[in-house]
């Protein structure tokens, strides 16, 4: 299973993926970033990956390419946020406190969600 829904508010665009970001469904994220990143009308647009269950080596090289383009991240779980911190690493360099401080958009909620 694999989804991308949107949420709009005045201030925020958000691409909520859920399922297993591997093949063939890495190109569906990359299309919707590209085609939500328009008419943003000084929105932020957000990728919130809290429902993502698996992360294929496909999907990391595609989210490492779309924090390179500037996209930001919302997750939760340790996984996910330590697959978010290591790749927002390798293209930015080190994190403090769990929060992206060098401009790769990486942002961690923790959840009793489980």
């Amino acid at each position: 299973m694999f989804r991308i829904s949107i949420t709009d508010t005045p201030a925020q665009r958000k691409l909520v993926v859920e399922g297993k970001l591997v093949e063939p469904w890495v190109d569906e994220l990359r299309t919707a970033w590209r085609n939500m990143s328009r008419a943003l009308d000084r929105r932020k647009l957000v990728i919130d990956l809290s429902s993502v269950s698996v992360i294929s080596t496909e999907g990391e090289k595609a989210i490492s390419e779309l924090m390179k383009q500037g996209a930001k991240f919302s997750c939760c779980g340790v996984l996910t946020r330590h697959v978010l911190k290591r790749l927002a690493t390798n293209c930015h360099g080190p994190l403090r406190d769990g929060v992206d401080q060098t401009g790769s958009g990486v942002q961690t909620e923790k959840s009793s969600r489980r």
